[in-house]
């Protein structure tokens, strides 16, 4: 009697083949853990930015229930549920919430290299007078007489041991500085967005 399961180009059933496309255990406990530490993150940001990443309401709903527990167990029980509402995400928001997240981080790396630069160049104006004549001939709006007093105040408060009051307000004042020259970057972004859909529009 022919075998059934015999063909021309032999054996046709898939009885014996090996399933590869099902993952193997280790992978699966590695994606848990990916999962599980993703909703970590999110439990240790800020509320605010928690109720703004995009991601189901039950998901996010478990995230902020984690945040306001105390209790160390109770915690860890709420923080084991975050991970298993983790696991019911799709591959699609999954990367949406990773993204999101980077972004933060990226915000961050910036934020902080910005005050370094704004720390040390306070430094430089303490330690050379010219630092200050070329910061004014850039920005004349500033006022001359309140840095110079500053600067003179900080380096007093630094040779006495003194809180630094001044020292402080140079910084802020810098700050202010920064953030005023981003915002006119940004008007002028957006001019020349105007500029540019006024001559798609004439054309």
């Amino acid at each position: 009697m022919p075998n059934p399961n015999r063909g021309s180009c032999g054996y046709q059933s898939n009885e014996f083949e090996p399933e590869y496309d099902r993952p193997s255990k280790s992978q699966l406990k590695r994606e848990m853990t990916a999962l599980q530490k993703l909703g970590q993150e999110l439990v240790e940001q800020a509320r605010e930015r928690v109720k703004r990443v995009p991601m189901p309401e039950d998901v996010r709903e478990a995230i902020l229930i984690c945040q306001q527990i105390k209790d160390h167990e109770g915690r860890r029980r709420q923080m084991q549920y975050v991970g298993k509402k983790m696991r019911t995400l799709d591959e699609e928001e999954v990367a949406l919430i990773q993204r999101t997240i980077d972004s933060w981080k990226g915000a961050s790396k910036s934020e902080t290299a910005a005050m370094h630069a704004l720390e040390r160049q306070r430094e430089k104006l303490l330690a050379d007078d010219n630092v200050l004549t070329e910061l004014l001939a850039e920005n004349p709006q500033l006022d001359v007489q309140q840095l110079r007093t500053l600067i003179r105040n900080a380096r007093k408060e630094q040779a006495e041991n003194k809180p630094p009051k001044a020292y402080r307000e140079i910084f802020q004042i810098l700050k202010d500085l920064q953030k005023s020259k981003a915002g006119a970057k940004a008007d002028d972004a957006d001019e020349s967005d105007e500029e540019d859909d006024d001559e798609y529009d004439d054309r």
